[in-house]
């Protein structure tokens, strides 16, 4: 099956080749081509996780995407921030989150902890 470990620029590129000749006929689980391709993918997938990660969005940044997403208003952030007032100290960073806050946001708007607890 000769795969190797994901090191280098051109090992990802090489990988990456090999890749692509299965996207237009994915091969069966469990045969060999189909091991092959799990193998690369996995492979591939830890090697992008390594060197091209994404950053999280800022508490800010993911509420406002949130707001974005589903048309919400600050009158719509009342609820789970508090008063307009706050909420504006809020997303002008004037403000940071509590831990209520958190809990509200996540429960009420679907905004994952993990966004919302960030940097």
């Amino acid at each position: 099956m000769n795969i190797h470990p994901i090191r280098t620029q051109r090992d990802y590129k090489a990988a990456l080749k090999q890749l692509s000749a299965f996207f237009n006929d994915e091969p069966a689980p469990g045969t060999e081509e189909g091991d092959r391709f799990e193998i690369l993918t996995l492979l591939v997938e830890a090697y992008e996780a390594k060197h091209f990660a994404i950053a999280a969005p800022d508490p800010v940044e993911a509420i406002r995407f949130r707001m974005e997403q589903g048309g919400l208003t600050v009158k719509d952030l009342v609820p789970s921030i508090g008063q307009p007032n706050r909420v504006y100290e809020v997303l002008n960073r004037k403000r940071g989150l509590t831990l209520d806050m958190i809990r509200n946001l996540h429960r009420n708007l679907g905004i994952p902890a993990e966004s919302l607890i960030g940097p």
